[in-house]
């Protein structure tokens, strides 16, 4: 980063009127100028979605704790895709998410709109950030926002944050047990464990007789071995894990075409 202040866009998918936003915009406020752009309602299971069959809209909070606070009737993404195509005069240094209510960890990462606000960040050039407390409820999200704004104090004089020679911004998924500061110390960068499937779908009958389907739970921990984010978790660190937006199997890539597929 250069001298000058830091500019840091802050979103989530719990909506805006969140408690973990309102943690995280208040731990991190030392260490930038801060933007927040977030979802006027909840958007959690959201993933990567854009709204493209309405119009979105931009409303600034004025008063109160969240005075400042823009918020957008739609996804996380739209937030911070409406923010770095034209809401902003400059893309930020850096984009953060969260703090989620509810852990991150392994196949989560595809279906959450905390991550894929962070994403749509790197997806722009810009460095993100995803924070999530492990557990539902809000309890000690002041605690973990402390601890948010020690990993975003450490990536700004990182060189994670600058570019990097393969021109890929860094995207973080941070982990965040709910217990005191003081207990928050330890960090450990871990790769993606690995769940079993999601529980069933619950039935039930809606007040026309109509079935109704509520999705089922996330699935227990399947691979959750020394070094993945859901060890680090049940150890009470910090889980950081360092993401990459590349789906491409290579390995798959080289057999196949080692196996004929390639044509003409």
């Amino acid at each position: 980063m250069s001298n000058r202040q830091p500019h840091i866009l802050v979103s989530n998918d719990d909506g805006y009127l969140a408690p973990g936003l309102l943690a995280l915009v208040n731990a991190v406020r030392p260490l930038g100028r801060i933007t927040v752009i977030a979802p006027e309602q909840n958007h959690s299971g959201a993933s990567n979605s854009l709204t493209l069959s309405r119009p979105l809209s931009i409303h600034r909070v004025a008063g109160g704790e969240r005075d400042g606070f823009f918020f957008l009737n739609g996804t996380p993404t739209d937030c911070v895709h409406v923010a770095m195509t034209g809401f902003l005069d400059e893309k930020p240094d850096l984009v953060i998410s969260g703090i989620n209510q509810g852990e991150n960890m392994g196949e989560d990462t595809l279906y959450s709109g905390t991550v894929a606000a962070a994403i749509e960040g790197v997806m722009f050039g810009v460095p993100g950030i995803a924070f999530s407390q492990t557990d539902r409820g809000w309890n000690r999200a002041e605690d973990a926002a402390k601890a948010a704004h020690d990993v975003v104090a450490q990536m700004l004089v990182s060189a994670l944050s600058k570019k990097h020679a393969d021109g890929v911004a860094t995207l973080l998924n941070v982990n965040i047990p709910n217990r005191p500061y003081a207990d928050l110390y330890r960090w450990r960068v871990t790769r993606l464990g690995n769940r079993h499937h999601s529980q069933p779908v619950v039935v039930q009958d809606s007040p026309r007789g109509e079935k109704i389907y509520w999705i089922g739970a996330a699935g227990d921990v399947k691979e959750g071995s020394e070094g993945t984010d859901f060890h680090a978790i049940a150890e009470g660190c910090i889980s950081i894990t360092p993401m990459q937006l590349d789906l491409t199997h290579h390995a798959r890539l080289a057999a196949m075409r080692a196996n004929g597929w390639d044509r003409g």
